[in-house]
């Protein structure tokens, strides 16, 4: 399952939300997204969790709670939808 983590702490770790994220099941990858030109993190990740339910346990945990003094938005990622005009495909998940 991949979940969207949004309202993160700029100076939050992979490593932290990984943490909070196995308090409840196995995580396959934390994937902080940054700005393509400044390389700069931009506050959200997306967090793959390899059991459906284990995912959904996450997202009920932690959506809500405070991490690094920021509220944080956590809920199933969608698939990113096609955009037209071409230049699309920079990404699979939208919040």
């Amino acid at each position: 399952m991949n979940i969207y983590v949004g309202n993160l702490a700029y100076n939050a770790s992979q490593d932290e939300v990984r943490q909070a994220f196995e308090g409840f099941g196995a995580v396959t990858s934390v994937n902080f997204i940054t700005d393509r030109n400044t390389g700069d993190f931009r506050g959200f990740a997306f967090v793959e969790m390899a059991e459906q339910s284990e995912g959904e346990a996450a997202i009920a945990g932690l959506n809500g709670q405070e991490m690094n003094g920021r509220t944080l938005t956590v809920n199933e990622a969608k698939p990113r939808e096609s955009r037209s005009g071409g230049g699309g495909g920079r990404g699979r998940y939208r919040h």
